[in-house]
C-alpha cells in the first residue's frame, strides 16, 4: 500500500520564537504530528555550515525528512549574462541543502520568454546536466526537482519536467498538483480520472518505481485563463482533494506531500487526515 508523509514548505506559522529558525521549525513539525519540512530558502541561500549541521542533527533527532526550496530567481533559460547567477543559486541550494541533510532540491525552472518549449528544453537540459555532473564530482548526491508551474508562460509544464527528468537520471519532477490544475486556466485536471492519466504519463516516462518517490506540492489555488494567481487555503478553493488522493491511492503512490497554502500546517494536517480516511475506504 502506498504511503505519504506530510509537512510544510517553509517554517510552520506556529513555530515558536525560541529556538526559532529551521531547528525550531523541525521541532514544531514533529510537535504537530507531521514528518517533513521543506526549508524555504526562496530569497537566497544564507546559511552557515554550522547551522546546516544543527539542522541535520535536529531532523535526525525528530525524524523529520528534509528538502530545500531553492531561490525563486533561478531560470534555466536565462541569457548568458544572467545564467551564472541562476546557476550559483541552484548549486548553493544543493551544497548547503546536502550539508543540512536534505535529499531533494526543488526549484522553479524559469520562463519560456515566449519561445516554444522545444527550443527552450535543450538549453535547460544541457545546463542542468552540467550542474548534476559538478555535484556528482563533489560527491553531493541530491535529487534536483524542477517544479511544475501554474502559469502557461513559465517553463514547467508536466511534459517539461518529465522531459528533463528522463534526460538526466539525477533529476525528477516536483509535482505541484494545484499548479497543474491552474495551468490550463479552465478548471480541468480536477477529477480522479484526469489525475490517473497524469500519473500514467509520469510512470510511462519515468518507470514504475517513480511513483514510489513522488515529491508533491499542494495548496488551494486561485487562477484565471492565464493560470495561477495565488495560493489559497484548501477549503476556499475548487481543488477536489479527495479526487486527487483517490488517484494517488489507486496508483499505489508513495512519497512526500508538502503544503504551500497560506494556512500551512492547518492544511498539512487536514491533508494528512483526508489521506488517512481514504486509506480506510474501499
Amino acid at each position: 500500500m502506498g504511503n505519504f508523509i506530510f509537512g510544510t514548505v517553509g517554517s510552520p506559522i506556529s513555530t515558536p520564537k525560541k529556538p526559532g529558525g529551521s531547528v525550531g521549525a523541525i521541532q514544531q513539525i514533529a510537535e504537530l504530528g507531521l514528518q517533513a519540512l521543506e526549508l524555504g530558502w526562496v530569497q537566497s541561500v544564507r546559511v552557515t555550515e554550522q547551522t546546516c549541521f544543527e539542522i541535520k542533527q535536529a531532523a535526525s533527532k525528530f525524524y523529520v525528512a528534509l528538502s530545500v526550496h531553492a531561490p525563486y530567481f533561478i531560470n534555466l533559460n536565462a541569457d548568458a549574462e544572467e545564467w551564472p547567477k541562476s546557476r550559483l543559486r541552484l548549486m548553493n541550494s544543493a551544497y548547503y541543502g546536502n550539508l543540512a541533510g536534505a535529499t531533494d532540491i526543488i526549484f522553479h525552472p524559469g520562463s519560456y520568454f515566449e519561445k516554444p518549449a522545444q527550443d527552450v528544453l535543450p538549453i535547460a537540459v544541457q545546463r542542468l546536466r552540467e550542474c548534476v555532473e559538478e555535484l556528482s564530482q563533489a560527491k553531493i548526491f541530491v535529487t534536483l526537482r524542477p517544479e511544475t508551474m501554474g502559469k502557461k508562460a513559465m517553463l514547467g509544464s508536466l511534459e517539461d519536467t518529465i522531459y528533463m527528468s528522463k534526460e538526466i537520471p539525477e533529476v525528477a519532477p516536483c509535482i505541484d498538483f494545484a499548479h497543474l490544475h491552474a495551468r490550463g486556466g479552465d478548471g480541468t485536471l480536477n477529477s480522479t480520472e484526469e489525475w490517473i492519466k497524469v500519473l500514467e504519463t509520469y510512470t510511462q516516462a519515468l518507470g514504475d518505481e517513480s511513483l514510489q518517490k513522488l515529491h508533491i506540492h499542494l495548496s488551494g489555488i486561485e487562477y484565471s485563463s492565464k493560470g495561477e494567481k495565488k495560493h489559497l487555503p484548501l477549503q476556499e478553493s475548487d481543488l477536489d482533494l479527495p479526487a486527487l488522493f483517490m488517484a494517488l491511492k489507486q496508483k499505489n503512490c508513495s512519497g512526500r506531500i508538502l503544503c504551500e497554502s497560506p494556512v500551512m500546517e492547518d492544511d498539512a494536517l487536514y491533508m494528512q487526515k483526508i489521506w488517512q480516511e481514504i486509506q480506510i475506504t474501499d
